[in-house]
């Protein structure tokens, strides 16, 4: 299969991490992906395997940590 184009939309948490193993893999194999993320959050950091693209939400850092 040709490398294709891949938009990412994760939910923070446990889930993410398998993902990211997942996007890297992708990326080796030449994919190009980009993570849409808010932009506060837990686990959800940036990589040179793909392009983090961030948008606002209404809740603080500290309210995001208290909420898990």
């Amino acid at each position: 299969a040709a490398p294709g184009k891949l938009l990412v939309v994760p939910v923070d948490g446990s889930r993410w991490l398998s993902m990211r193993e997942v996007l890297d893999g992708l990326s080796q194999k030449g994919h190009e992906i980009v993570v849409l993320a808010p932009e506060v959050n837990i686990h959800i950091k940036p990589s040179e395997n793909f392009v983090m693209k961030m948008y606002p939400i209404p809740f603080t850092k500290e309210e995001v940590h208290g909420s898990i």
